[in-house]
């Protein structure tokens, strides 16, 4: 940014003279992808009335943006105890979604022993992230004939739609609250489509968490707080699909799948309870002016928070329905954005596409899988519990590092595209995983060589999807919930339906091939589009960036 500028009259004038044109609370919306992070930069790029005016971190060493406001009740403003209440409750909710989904996996062959049917159609059913509609599934349990909705991704777009309008708190509850009665439902289906039909929308209405996160924590975190806190919220997202099969696997193998389900709604209670008595309202409308007060205090502003009243209220002041509604498409095509999206989508998907047929290569008799008892299948699935964690320490200490040598390197400032430096480390162990894995499974290696290999790719996994959803971030300040819809959308449009062919390519080519082209997929995608976006990031998001 220039210091200086002219009026009509060719007069020029000094920068520190424009203080009043210059909107603090929405600058770093309007300057997408690069943030002046150093005090001193700050002072040559602004002029020194602007970089007095700016709010430094508490040691004095960094611009915070968002600007926070002199409002207590501003989000960014609020105790470091009270925003992690605020993490801790929206990271124990995104774990729900794919936590209810994996139960599916734990109860692969007794949901198929009661409802006479095949693990694969169980599989399609309850593995799958519930991803699409059951059109029309006989009481027999006959093949899937037509797939209509995916519906535990676009549930995440819709979600987005409504937290935009009415705020995060209320569609957050509700969403929940419905989860959980769908769920209740499921476990005490008599029949194999009424269970579908539950299942199928607890995907649609449980899949909030999944978008609700990247907007909760830049709504009460600065910038250079948001990646590592990013990394436990996605922690959260990636540790639920194994925690379940670990868990229930014991479980199932004793007593009857509905347990599994019956605990796992107590689980969704319990996030209910959390949200109601801890969860608030973080959306805080900064950019609109004069900045709209709360239209009521105390305890009932809690509860008319909490049931959205409040939401519908202050909606008046947020975007219009129509805005609201085209943003997803109005910001899919952006060719930074999008590149991003189907790197992320295909990374991510094949990755748990491994999650949801584990349970068959390791329990399938030879020459398919291991021939192992639901008990050591069980046991297995706390590989990627403590390979997530792995990569949650990498990614807290990795991102910081990257952050703060490209902000040296670039004299004080901060660019997008520095985050993707992650996806390097990122892809060399994802390649490593899968083709250990592949072998693995293809020569019947010892079980050692299976959590290795299972291992390295979900650090991988962990790794990639912290510094896609931080670059994208970046990239479109002003839309977190669409980022999250559409990165969550990519990773589902892109491998979830790997369940529904790796078993039967793996069986009749081998595993090391299967896996082997899903990671040189990976691999070839990165190099289109990483390299591409580092080094012509700058120049799309000048021309891209809303």
């Amino acid at each position: 940014m220039s210091i200086h500028s002219t009026d009509k009259d060719g007069v020029e004038k000094n920068f520190d003279q424009l203080v009043s044109e210059i909107d603090l609370l929405s600058f770093h919306e309007l300057h997408a992808g690069r943030l002046v992070v150093d005090p001193g930069e700050a002072k040559i790029e602004f002029g020194e009335t602007v970089a007095s005016k700016l709010k430094l971190t508490s040691d004095g060493t960094k611009v915070l943006w968002p600007q926070p406001t002199d409002d207590p009740e501003d989000p960014q403003n609020w105790s470091d105890r009270r925003k992690t209440v605020q993490l801790i409750v929206v990271t124990l909710a995104a774990f729900v979604p794919d936590f209810d989904s994996g139960i599916g996996i734990a109860g692969i062959f007794a949901l198929a022993k009661e409802y006479d049917t095949t693990t694969g159609v169980i599989n399609n059913l309850t593995s799958n992230w519930s991803i699409f509609l059951i059109g029309t599934i006989t009481d027999n349990a006959a093949p899937i004939r037509t797939f209509t909705q995916w519906w535990a991704g676009f549930g995440g777009l819709f979600a987005v739609m409504l937290m935009r309008k009415f705020g995060r708190l209320p569609v957050l509850f509700w969403s929940q609250l419905l989860a959980l009665a769908l769920l209740i439902g499921a476990t005490f289906s008599p029949t194999l489509r009424t269970f579908a039909a539950f299942r199928c929308l607890t995907a649609f209405f449980g899949s909030c968490p999944q978008v609700t996160g990247l907007y909760v924590v830049t709504d009460i975190y600065p910038f250079h707080l948001q990646a590592r806190k990013l990394n436990l919220w996605m922690m959260g997202n990636l540790l639920s699909p194994f925690v379940s099969p670990f868990a229930f696997g014991f479980l199932v193998a004793r007593t009857t799948w509905r347990w599994a389900y019956g605990i796992g709604s107590l689980y969704g209670l319990v996030v209910v309870f959390l949200i109601t008595l801890f969860m608030e309202e973080t959306m805080y409308d900064r950019t609109v002016k004069p900045i709209p007060q709360r239209p009521s205090t105390g305890i009932r502003y809690r509860v008319e928070s909490l049931i959205g009243i409040t939401g519908a209220e202050m909606a008046k002041y947020r975007s219009s329905w129509h805005e609201i509604i085209l943003s997803p498409f109005n910001i899919v095509w952006r060719p930074h954005l999008l590149g991003a999206v189907i790197f992320e989508g295909m990374l991510f998907g094949f990755g748990i596409g491994v999650n949801v047929t584990q349970a068959v290569f390791l329990g399938s008799p030879p020459p398919v899988g291991f021939g192992l008892t639901p008990f050591a299948v069980s046991g297995l699935y706390g590989t990627p519990i403590i390979a997530t964690l792995i990569g949650e320490l990498i990614g807290r200490y990795l991102n910081d590092w990257i952050m703060d040598v490209s902000i040296r390197r670039n004299k004080g400032v901060h660019e997008a595209e520095s985050r993707l430096w992650a996806c390097y480390l990122a892809v060399v162990l994802y390649v490593s995983g899968f083709v250990v894995l592949g072998a693995a499974f293809q020569q019947k290696l010892s079980i050692g060589a299976v959590i290795m290999g299972w291992g390295i790719s979900v650090v991988a996994i962990m790794i990639n999807t912290v510094a896609i959803y931080a670059y994208s971030n970046d990239c479109f300040p002003k839309r977190q919930g669409e980022i999250s819809a559409l990165v969550n959308l990519g990773r589902i449009l892109g491998g979830f339906s790997v369940a529904y062919f790796q078993v039967p390519w793996a069986t009749k080519y081998g595993a090391l091939q299967t896996l082997g082209v899903e990671a040189a997929i990976v691999v070839g995608l990165f190099f289109l589009v990483i390299p591409v976006l580092q080094l012509k990031g700058r120049y799309l998001r000048e021309c891209y960036s809303l």
